[in-house]
């Protein structure tokens, strides 16, 4: 196991045994909360901004405390996040769509950093 598997080991046991909260974890300038809140108002400001053009933003209806907010339908341009069921109302610029007008093009997180990059 490396050091890295070893300490991701101990973190999530820690959390499982609710002695450690991942979102107080610090980098030394920003805690995982804080830097996954504002991926989350930069990705709802990007899909506002691009409302109306070529890729239109969209959301699936939440299930378990999250939503899939997303830019571009097409396979292999889709860019997707989970955003939070407390976020819903501040999306309401963009298209609801169902789960059946949705087909997941298998993206990853590598695929979105490229993805954003040609956007």
């Amino acid at each position: 196991m490396t050091k890295s598997e070893s300490l991701n080991y101990i973190i999530a046991q820690q959390k499982s045994e609710g002695v450690l909260d991942t979102n107080e974890i610090r980098d030394g300038y920003h805690s995982f909360g804080e830097l996954y809140d504002h991926r989350i108002e930069l990705f709802i400001a990007l899909c506002r901004v691009i409302e109306g053009k070529e890729n239109d933003a969209w959301k699936i209806i939440p299930e378990n405390g999250w939503f899939i907010m997303g830019i571009g339908k097409e396979l292999g341009r889709q860019i997707t996040y989970h955003i939070p069921e407390s976020k819903w109302h501040e999306t309401q610029f963009c298209q609801v769509i169902t789960k059946d007008q949705y087909y997941f093009d298998g993206h990853t997180s590598q695929d979105v950093l490229k993805r954003l990059k040609n956007l």
